[in-house]
């Protein structure tokens, strides 16, 4: 690898060398001017670290003059930073043009940075794509930690995603999770596109507790594909490098249109929340029937507020709600379904539970999951294989820290690769293989103490919407393989291939025919 990098270099270097014409030579001497200022610029910083006395930075491969290592990059950011461990060690740098990258691969130094400096840790680096789609990174996922992050947490996990709330809205999920059987029965026998309908489950349920409102009849289709199409760009995006954000001297020209494709996306959600506060604000709501948007119009007239909820904050949590909890939750009931279809033993094993706890002559409640274990352990290990965000959400020190012994310098982008660690053979027996029964009487859980499985992330960061994705997760797809057998139409097969986002998912969608396996036809109405 090593020697590639430097071939490369050289062939650069060579290329400029040869040139002869007037332009070609002005060129070489804007090159030869930006090296000599990044060499002093680098030879500065070292000589600031060694008069702190700072240890060196992590290692990592080398990388091109001004652009780093952005020309060797692979899309599959999650596999590439994994394939650099085995060389460089479990925290290596990459420079992304003007932007160091740090990329953590192990238990011990995720610890580091999740725990130990949680604190300085708990930051965001705020990319240009992530600012547009939440009204200038206003929200819970990019807001810098401190009061403003402290009052959105708070709204979010004690008052919206609190375990007490959604109880209280639980018939919501029912209503939408069988209404979702109701149009599987209605194609029994033909192939139907499970994670597009998951995620319009997933979006009625979140709509409806937001503003009362779902997507029904037959605008379910059409509607549901677009609306995934629309999340899925926007997930895109977040997940893109994106020249603005590692050279901020050519974020106006924004030269991939990054900013103009997200505003844009933006615009569609912008306008139906406005539709949606401008109806509210105009109706009367009974007091015993309160959803998520009435509570959040409440708090945003509280004056005496030591931190007020503004409009653009309420805004951006509908949007962390809509985009945030819509593609992560469908795109890992899709993995799961699509890991028991590739493994028939554990499908028929999760059917035999259901059909002992609940029976073939009734339907899934949410009361029967604490009493579906194995169930419960293919969730987990779904997440291990195919942890939702495989990289988190990239941290940002506030101050520069001490990481395994390296510096890691203040504004860094660190990227914990949650991937990574999932997959890691001195960890995990067999890690490539899906199986459940490693999570049976298991220690694992989802509170981010254990630095060896923690797929909804750590500390102070960790998901909002965490109690809020199990229940989805578990009743879906309970409600899925009860109702259900499940097969690849003919002449296909399973690919389980992943493709990398912000959001990790199938790159094939997942095409299946279902066919009704419970005893009375009136049970799918």
């Amino acid at each position: 690898m090593n020697q590639k990098l430097m071939d490369s270099i050289f062939d650069a270097w060579s290329w400029w060398w040869r040139s002869s014409n007037s332009k070609d030579e002005l060129a070489l001497t804007l090159l030869t001017s930006a090296l000599a200022v990044l060499a002093i610029w680098y030879s500065w910083m070292l000589i600031n670290q060694l008069i702190k006395g700072q240890p060196p930075m992590p290692p990592g491969p080398r990388g091109l003059p001004l652009v780093g290592n952005l020309p060797f990059l692979d899309p599959e950011l999650h596999t590439y930073f994994a394939s650099l461990a085995p060389t460089y060690g479990p925290i290596i740098t990459l420079w992304f043009g003007q932007k160091v990258g740090i990329v953590i691969t192990s238990p011990a130094m995720a610890r580091e940075v999740l725990k130990d400096h949680d604190t300085t840790f708990a930051n965001r680096d705020v990319p240009v794509a992530g600012k547009q789609a939440t009204y200038g990174g206003r929200d819970i996922v990019w807001t810098p930690y401190g009061p403003e992050w402290r009052m959105l947490r708070k709204v979010c996990v004690r008052e919206m995603l609190s375990n007490a709330t959604l109880d209280s809205v639980y018939t919501l999920r029912r209503r939408e999770v069988r209404q979702t059987i109701g149009y599987f029965y209605s194609r029994v026998g033909s192939p139907v596109n499970v994670g597009e309908q998951m995620f319009l489950t997933v979006l009625n349920v979140i709509t409806s507790m937001l503003w009362g409102e779902t997507v029904k009849g037959e605008e379910r289709a059409s509607l549901g594909s677009k609306f995934r199409r629309i999340v899925a760009e926007m997930t895109d995006l977040l997940g893109k490098p994106n020249i603005s954000d590692f050279f901020p001297g050519l974020a106006w020209f924004d030269l991939q249109g990054v900013e103009k494709q997200m505003k844009e996306l933006n615009q569609g959600f912008d306008q139906i929340f406005n539709t949606m506060i401008d109806k509210r604000l105009k109706m009367e709501v009974a007091k015993d029937k309160k959803d998520f948007l009435q509570f959040l119009l409440q708090l945003k007239g509280d004056e005496d507020a030591k931190v007020p909820l503004t409009m653009t904050h309420l805004k951006s949590l509908l949007m962390d709600m809509v985009v945030g909890g819509t593609d992560t939750t469908s795109n890992a009931v899709e993995f799961a379904m699509a890991e028991m279809m590739n493994k028939p033993q554990v499908l028929r094993k999760v059917q035999q539970e259901l059909d002992t706890v609940v029976g073939k002559d009734s339907v899934v409640e949410e009361s029967h999951i604490p009493r579906l274990p194995y169930l419960y352990a293919v969730m987990k290990e779904a997440l291990r294989l195919h942890p939702t965000l495989p990289l988190l959400v990239p941290h940002c020190p506030s101050e520069t820290r001490t990481v395994g012994g390296y510096t890691v310098p203040k504004g860094a982008r660190v990227f914990v690769n949650v991937w990574a660690i999932h997959r890691d053979p001195s960890i995990w027996e067999n890690p490539l293989e899906f199986d459940p029964e490693r999570f049976l009487n298991a220690k694992w859980d989802y509170s981010g103490n254990d630095f060896n499985y923690f797929p909804f992330g750590s500390g102070r960061r960790i998901c909002a919407g965490t109690a809020m994705a199990e229940r989805m997760f578990l009743y879906s797809l309970a409600s899925l393989l009860h109702s259900f057998d499940w097969k690849v139409p003919e002449g296909e097969k399973l690919d389980m291939s992943e493709k990398f986002g912000i959001v990790l998912k199938k790159k094939m969608p997942l095409v299946a025919i279902p066919m009704p396996r419970l005893s009375d036809p009136a049970l799918y109405e």
